[in-house]
């Protein structure tokens, strides 16, 4: 065995694979030998699958095989499994810091980020000097809207491997996110020093700029790269860049094949968008949530006139309209902030118990004071999280005197726009045209409730393609509408210099153009099911 160790250690997995195979002929039953082989098979970017089943099979109490076929079935994409093998590496080694890691990138994979986030700060607990786990973390905590502290994982990342480009790859959202856009690309061209065929890298190279045809080394290396063996998860971000560079080029046929590739990769091991459950789910809101119930829960009611909620679908606006409210100099975006998807939750627990009324006033001081953590000084605070469309009812009840303002953009350019931004598996919906139509016909039918429900002076209705062709005008209009008197910086929102975590960082930071508007046309053959949200146009 000394001599197999040695050939991994100097990293000759070939010579690796065939000595193990050739002892494997005299002893087949030994677990090790296959859990050897697994990690050559591995190493070569070969199919380690059966080597690991099989040393599982033989070492049913070796955290590290567990932990190993765990690796493997994530990179296959059968994520459910992924998790039961780290699980029980844990169960048999609670201090088994890789399988923390692990775990925590399988969780991240499946949209269960503060599940993920737990599992990363466990793995750089039992070992401070695990420079991935940092990097690991720096990403989920980039998701959960945690800016500063992202920050502060990549770097303890770097200062322990200065070689990890995945690191570098998430400092570079980071300085995007920030608006330096130079600065970000500087960090991908570091990594691709390092790591010269790194997808991530190199999709950041076009995420934030329009492409042209002068790009074409880029576009020649992007393709090269993408018909690598690449894992779905790693192969996804390249192809939507690719998708990019057609669309910016106006190539629209090959812009289309590779976002649906991107598509079809990106739903491998995620689990499927349910439309059967996501319309009961409306269904329940809208029976939940109706006037009579309002006039009952109102009694919890906080007054504040602080928050001010922007809403809609995905893809609609809502980064852009924040980011012009932001510029206002009494307001603060506070981004994307989750809260109503677990004050929902918690609701839901104590609905008709004797806590209901006392849940709904302390959850309505609970977000008080989170705004107040987030700026003291604001007059208006804004919450862009577009999901918010479904707790209207209860945001209203609770806080009677917020103002909401829904984003309402063409059906179709809406839905294409999802279809070509790489979500993550929260968005289980983005992935498949006829998904999208089911998604967006339920936010129409949930927003037709609350229109019906709340009050007219609670929630402006702004259309993206106004708002496109006189900004001044619907920006007034929505400053009236929120209690704020005008100010012209608003309409400079790409000078400003906050933090934009979404999707649309770069899009934020561009002067209004119409190129978005009815962008649809480019791609009406392909359209398929999202051709008939065309009916819902003038009522979206």
């Amino acid at each position: 065995m000394r001599g197999l160790a040695g050939l991994a250690n100097s990293g000759r997995y070939a010579d690796l694979e065939a000595k193990t195979q050739d002892l494997l002929g005299r002893y087949p039953q030994n677990g090790l030998l296959w859990k050897i082989l697994g990690v050559a098979l591995w190493s070569q970017g070969k199919d380690a699958l059966l080597s690991m089943q099989r040393s599982v099979e033989l070492l049913p109490d070796d955290a590290e095989a567990h932990g190993n076929l765990g690796n493997v079935l994530r990179l296959r994409g059968q994520l459910q499994d992924a998790v039961r093998s780290h699980r029980r590496a844990l169960e048999l080694n609670p201090l088994y810091a890789e399988s923390h890691n692990n775990l925590g990138s399988v969780l991240q994979d499946l949209g269960l980020l503060d599940q993920a986030e737990a599992g990363f700060r466990r793995a750089t607990d039992l070992k401070s000097d695990f420079a991935l786990a940092h990097a690991n973390l720096g990403n989920v905590l980039s998701l959960l809207n945690r800016p500063e502290e992202c920050e502060a994982s990549c770097r303890r990342a770097l200062e322990l491997n200065p070689n990890l480009t995945a690191a570098n790859v998430q400092l570079a959202e980071s300085e995007a996110a920030r608006g330096q856009f130079d600065a970000a690309e500087q960090l991908l061209r570091q990594a691709i020093a390092i790591e010269p065929d790194m997808p991530e890298a190199w999709a950041g190279l076009a995420r934030w700029r329009k492409m042209s045809a002068a790009d074409g080394d880029w576009v020649a290396a992007a393709q090269r790269i993408v018909g690598l063996p690449w894992a779905p998860r790693r192969e996804v971000p390249l192809r939507y860049a690719l998708g990019k560079y057609f669309d910016d080029v106006r190539d629209y046929e090959q812009a289309f094949g590779n976002y649906r590739r991107a598509n079809e990769l990106a739903k491998v091991g995620r689990p499927r968008h349910d439309q059967g459950q996501f319309s009961r789910g409306i269904d329940r809101i809208i029976q939940t949530f109706d006037l009579a119930w309002l006039r009952r829960a109102s009694v919890a009611a906080n007054a504040s006139e602080r928050p001010v909620f922007i809403v809609g679908m995905p893809r609609s606006g809502t980064t852009l309209t924040e980011q012009i409210l932001a510029s206002h100099a009494a307001l603060f975006g506070a981004g994307e902030l989750p809260f109503w998807n677990t004050a929902a939750v918690r609701y839901a627990a104590v609905r008709g118990t004797d806590d209901e009324l006392s849940s709904l006033r302390g959850q309505g001081e609970e977000y008080l004071q989170l705004l107040e953590s987030m700026s003291p000084d604001a007059l208006r605070v804004v919450d862009k999280m577009p999901a918010n469309f479904l707790h209207l009812g209860l945001i209203h009840a609770v806080l009677p005197n917020a103002r909401i303002v829904h984003l309402r953009r063409h059906p179709v350019d809406t839905c294409l726009s999802i279809y070509f931004q790489n979500f993550d598996a929260k968005h289980g919906y983005a992935n498949a045209l006829d998904d999208l139509a089911h998604y967006y016909r339920e936010y129409i039918h949930v927003m037709d409730h609350w229109r019906q429900m709340l009050p007219a002076n609670a929630m402006l209705e702004v259309p993206y393609e106004g708002l496109v062709d006189d900004a001044e005008g619907w920006t007034r209009r929505m400053l009236e509408f929120i209690g704020m008197p005008w100010d012209a910086n608003s309409l400079e929102f790409h000078r400003n210099a906050r933090t934009v975590e979404t999707s649309s960082k770069w899009q934020a930071r561009q002067k209004i153009h119409r190129t978005s508007v009815e962008r649809w046309r480019n791609y009406e053959k392909h359209l398929g099911p999202l051709q008939s949200l065309t009916d819902f146009v003038r009522t979206a």
